[in-house]
């Protein structure tokens, strides 16, 4: 039976009520006037308001469906918010500059003149926020697939956090290898070399996958021309930037950059960072790391444009054997 055809019943069974308000009909139905039981075909026998009610149902015009959707009405059409005409819509209506209003919101990534119904928001820029909401979350709770990393010869390591739970929770576990993988990195990496890659998840495993297959063969390539020895790449799980300190105690780099993937937002949910530093170890800060972010084709720069960047960068951290605030005074001649 359908939704229609449930639905007809219902409000069949409803107006049967509503003409009988003490309910007797109701009752009577299924006992004769003496209490008795009534003969089966009689309870088998369907009010004539449903009767007339069904055949009113499947007379009606059905609406078409949507793709995925039911003809029975039980879906509402509404278009895509997510398709690029609908996410760019003007949504004031009858705005005193239209067109500074345009060129306004085209500048930015923001949700601006979104419109309104009375105080609340619209519909659809209700679905827009909750389906870029859904991305952010698959972005922090995936995984880099296996074959990526295979792809690249990287092998895994993994800080002290457990799981993505506790990785949001305890930032400070993040910064960290465990002691397997610590073992693990003074066995298999090569030490004391110019410059050491480490990628790592971050807060989006979608903007490690998304861009390391363009920008991992640049940057490689480009310090390979330069001349710097590169240390032997691998990839951390449950990775914050304060790790760069951890892992080079061990390996001794001149220059680590880490790869790693940038906290999504509720608009782009695969960028990429790389962050550098001279020489990290135990105790520096983010005042001596300097960092390239928004690293996506989607708004920002793209990772083979930035891929070139980042190789430029790492000959200067070289050059100059500082990063980050000292890097900006001996720019600047202030050192």
């Amino acid at each position: 039976m359908s939704a229609s055809e449930i639905r007809s019943i219902v409000e069949a069974v409803l107006a049967e009520l509503s003409r009988n308000p003490d309910g007797g009909s109701a009752r009577t139905s299924t006992t004769n006037g003496q209490g008795a039981a009534a003969p089966p075909a009689a309870a088998a026998t369907a009010p004539p308001a449903a009767e007339q009610a069904r055949a009113t149902a499947s007379a009606a015009p059905q609406s078409p469906s949507r793709a995925g959707g039911t003809s029975d009405g039980g879906d509402i059409d509404v278009p895509d918010p997510d398709a690029p005409e609908e996410r760019r819509r003007i949504g004031v209506e009858h705005p005193a500059n239209a067109s500074g209003l345009a060129n306004l919101a085209g500048s930015t990534g923001a949700r601006l003149a979104v419109g309104r119904a009375g105080p609340r928001p619209r519909t659809r820029t209700v679905l827009l926020f909750g389906a870029d909401h859904a991305v952010t979350q698959d972005a922090i709770f995936g995984d880099v697939p296996h074959e990526l990393l295979e792809q690249f010869g990287l092998f895994t390591v993994q800080t002290r956090v457990t799981n993505q739970d506790e990785y949001l929770l305890r930032p400070d576990l993040g910064r960290q290898l465990d002691d397997e993988s610590r073992t693990v990195v003074a066995e298999r990496c090569v030490k004391k070399p110019q410059v050491q890659i480490v990628v790592g998840d971050g807060l989006s495993a979608a903007a490690v996958t998304n861009n390391l297959p363009q920008i991992y063969p640049v940057i490689e390539q480009g310090l390979q021309s330069a001349g710097l020895s590169l240390g032997t790449p691998f990839f951390v799980r449950y990775c914050r930037v304060g790790v760069i300190n951890d892992l080079n105690d061990i390996i001794q780099a001149d220059v680590v950059l880490l790869l790693i993937g940038e906290r999504p937002g509720l608009g782009v949910a695969d960028a990429l960072s790389v962050y550098s530093g001279w020489r990290p170890e135990t105790g520096k800060s983010d005042a001596h790391r300097d960092v390239i972010c928004m690293i996506t084709a989607h708004g920002g720069t793209n990772p083979l444009e930035a891929g070139a960047f980042v190789v430029e960068h790492a000959k200067n951290v070289v050059a100059n054997q500082a990063s980050g605030v000292e890097l900006r005074l001996k720019q600047s001649g202030s050192r």
